[in-house]
């Protein structure tokens, strides 16, 4: 049975969990449920279930070191934030930058110096020959 796209979508939980590791660079269950903190209330089981989740979905690897698991990132956090941005275009904006850039200009989320860094990047792309 294929896999559906969106189960290579993190979801907010396992998010928190992949940004431990990425601080972390490798961690074991009990070293993220440590850096997670009392006050999320995450059991032990919990975090080795969503663990377990996101090695299926290849997102960590993990070794046996001293009888537990220690697992680390296998992807960066460019590559999942490349990947959830572009599952969002796809979504919400069919898939057209464009329409997320100007929605976000409206709403005044970006402000006339982030725009203007927006242009100088756009401006370095085109003299570099990166129009894609």
């Amino acid at each position: 049975m294929a896999r559906k796209k969106q189960d290579d979508q993190l979801t907010p939980l396992e998010l928190e969990i992949m940004k431990v590791l990425w601080h972390e660079q490798e961690a074991s269950v009990a070293r993220v449920v440590e850096r997670l903190g009392a006050e999320r209330g995450l059991a032990y089981n919990t975090v080795q279930t969503m663990l377990t989740v996101l090695h299926r979905k290849g997102k960590v690897e993990r070794e046996i070191k001293d009888r537990a698991y220690v697992y680390r990132p296998a992807i960066t956090y460019e590559e999942a934030a490349s990947q959830a941005v572009s599952n969002f275009l796809g979504r919400m904006f069919a898939g057209r930058p464009e329409d997320l850039v100007m929605t976000m200009v409206k709403m005044k989320k970006l402000t006339r110096e982030k725009l203007a860094e927006l242009n100088k990047l756009v401006d370095s792309m085109d003299r570099e020959g990166g129009d894609e």
